[in-house]
């Protein structure tokens, strides 16, 4: 029996692993379909299913995203890097701006949200995921080296957006402070897409050297003639499915998350709805992110976990302008002053960081202590 026994085990995980990967994206999908369709609500639950069935529809969140990062970096794998990053990066992106658009549709007038979640995506990224991979890659290797070059650029990029979305809202005299009027914004937004789209340009094509590992193209380009071509149609139906079911679900269970709140009357409710979509639909980054640091692809690491704070800004904004201008709705943008001293603080201690071009764990360090006066001001504003 034993004999039979150990080579069924490896069978049995793989199997196990083809189910998850391709059962959870159309699950996720069939039920936030249910949901929209049957307009279940959280709060015409019983008392026991209002808290039991949004714990299991996280649930199936946090595993579809895992699934999805897994079948993302399939795909990343097949294109080569850094086009691989940026498909991880434009999915994530994709899932924020959908969940976003989707609650200022159909909730509430909530105009702050999207600054909320924009301003957390930053605040996660430049001082939470980027201090625990500097903690990680410090503690393992002792020391990280990056390209200069291509982290400067990055740091650059999130400069920019940050100031011109997140803080010059709150200096402009043709609109009430923290907003944008009509001409405005849609300028800014034109602004912050001219700019990605600069960046994507310098770091696919003119400078991509500047922002890879050293072996990293060897590493992907060793992937990319594995697998059969259905494969890859596999992995990017299953993405596909799986951030759709990722943003119908996202948007219930924000909502959901959202009235408790008000009923509860915690202050500060809209940032802790958008530090909730942030981290979730980040998620998958920091741990592609994480993981690349841990086998010392630091810049891998940094053009992940940047990259996505880039995107956020540079995309999230004017799918969000877009809507805004179309359906009426408002839209606040300018920081209040606490947060705008917590952002300058983040991006300032990030040039720092990365202005030798070597990082070590006392490094991160300082990173994750303004990611956690971040959240005790969140908890206690």
């Amino acid at each position: 029996m034993s004999e039979h026994a150990a080579p069924s085990q490896p069978a049995t995980r793989r199997r196990s692993g083809l189910i998850v990967k391709l059962g959870f994206p159309p699950l996720a999908l069939a039920l936030a379909l249910f949901l929209h369709l049957s307009h279940t609500e959280i709060g015409s639950l019983p008392a026991g299913l209002a808290i039991g069935f949004p714990l299991l529809i996280i649930a199936i969140m946090v595993v579809t995203v895992f699934v999805v990062l897994r079948h993302a970096e399939a795909v990343a794998h097949r294109v080569g890097e850094p086009f691989g990053t940026l498909v991880l990066t434009i999915a994530v992106t994709a899932i924020e701006a959908s969940v976003i658009v989707s609650m200022m549709l159909h909730g509430t007038n909530n105009p702050t949200l999207a600054r909320e979640s924009v301003f957390s995506t930053v605040m996660i990224v430049c001082a939470g995921v980027v201090g625990i991979c500097l903690t990680i890659g410090g503690l393992r290797h002792r020391e990280q080296d990056l390209k200069r070059q291509g982290t400067s650029a990055l740091l650059a990029v999130v400069l920019a957006l940050s100031m011109l979305t997140l803080v010059l809202p709150d200096y402009t005299l043709a609109a009430p402070v923290g907003n944008f009027s009509t001409v405005q914004l849609a300028f800014v937004s034109l602004l912050c897409l001219l700019l990605y789209g600069s960046f994507l340009f310098a770091q696919m094509t003119r400078h991509r050297e500047d922002f890879l590992d050293d072996g990293t193209t060897v590493e992907y380009g060793g992937h990319a003639h594995h697998g059969a071509p259905s494969s890859l149609v596999v992995s990017l139906a299953m993405l596909g499915v799986g951030l759709l079911g990722i943003v119908l679900l996202a948007e219930y269970v924000a909502a959901g998350i959202e009235q408790g709140l008000a009923a509860l009357e915690v202050p500060q409710a809209d940032a802790v709805v958008g530090a909730f979509i942030a981290t979730l639909v980040l998620l998958p980054e920091s741990i592609a992110a994480i993981k690349a640091s841990y086998r010392n692809e630091l810049q891998r690491s940094l053009n992940i976990a940047l990259g996505s704070a880039c995107a956020t800004i540079g995309l999230t904004v004017p799918v969000v302008a877009i809507a805004s201008l179309v359906t009426g709705r408002g839209v606040t943008l300018g920081l209040a002053e606490g947060d705008i001293v917590l952002l300058a603080v983040a991006l300032l201690v990030s040039m720092v960081s990365f202005g030798t071009g070597r990082t070590n764990a006392l490094t991160g360090g300082v990173h994750l202590v303004i990611f956690v006066a971040y959240l005790l001001l969140i908890a206690v504003p």
